[in-house]
């Protein structure tokens, strides 16, 4: 397993940690089989979405403010109970190909770490599962 940290820059972001989790896996020797991207925070996630456009974090960002709103009379007391429902949306982990020691993404597509509870300092861990 490798891992590697980041500071988020706000409460909410995109953090696109593609380059990260690249030169993970290829640090890890494996030439082909699964790459695991894992956080291990209840008030993130991680997710693969387009990385040439940012308007399109933009508008997730957005999306998800107005499906969970901070606003909602939440029973969690530590006032971050939005960040935990956006985090299981968006969900803890995911998996890409790996091919000739690189990530099988699509032309567009982009990891990223979804911070709802920041700024903070964030750990990315990650497992590549040989063929």
């Amino acid at each position: 397993m490798q891992s590697f940290e980041l500071q988020t820059p706000g409460r909410a972001a995109f953090v696109d940690v593609t380059a990260q989790v690249q030169a993970a896996a290829r640090a890890s020797g494996v030439p082909e089989g699964v790459v695991v991207v894992s956080v291990p925070h209840t008030t993130a996630g991680v997710t693969i979405n387009e990385n040439a456009d940012p308007s399109v974090r933009a508008d997730l960002l957005m999306a998800l403010g107005r499906l969970v709103p901070a606003t909602l009379p939440f029973t969690h007391a530590e006032g971050n109970a939005d960040a935990h429902v956006k985090a299981s949306l968006m969900g803890g982990s995911v998996q890409v190909p790996l091919i000739g020691g690189r990530l099988k993404l699509g032309t567009w597509q982009g990891v990223y770490f979804c911070e709802f509870d920041g700024p903070r300092r964030r750990r990315v861990d990650v497992v590549v599962l040989p063929a």
